[in-house]
């Protein structure tokens, strides 16, 4: 019974694990050679700092298709681990 809510803690933090750009941006900014340029800090470094807003534009939907292909992905295998209660009264 606790599978649904598990896998839906799986799918949010996938989702959340593309967004990291705050923590990044505020420390180093890219940091010492690019260490710990993370690709939305990469996106918004192209956006915002080089002004190339086609290219920017480019890697945030590349960045959407990817997330959408990983989150379809484990909805399907999802359908095989997660338990869903069918309510016996219906």
């Amino acid at each position: 019974m606790i599978s649904p809510v598990v896998f839906l803690w799986f799918v949010l933090e996938t989702i959340f694990s593309f967004q990291v750009f705050t923590e990044a941006y505020v420390m180093t900014k890219g940091g010492p050679l690019n260490s710990t340029l993370f690709y939305n800090l990469y996106l918004y470094t192209k956006a915002f700092d080089d002004f190339d807003m086609g290219y920017a534009s480019a890697l945030a939907w590349l960045l959407l298709i990817v997330s959408l292909v990983v989150t379809l992905l484990q909805f399907k295998i999802g359908r095989k681990w997660v338990y869903y209660e069918i309510d016996p009264g219906r």
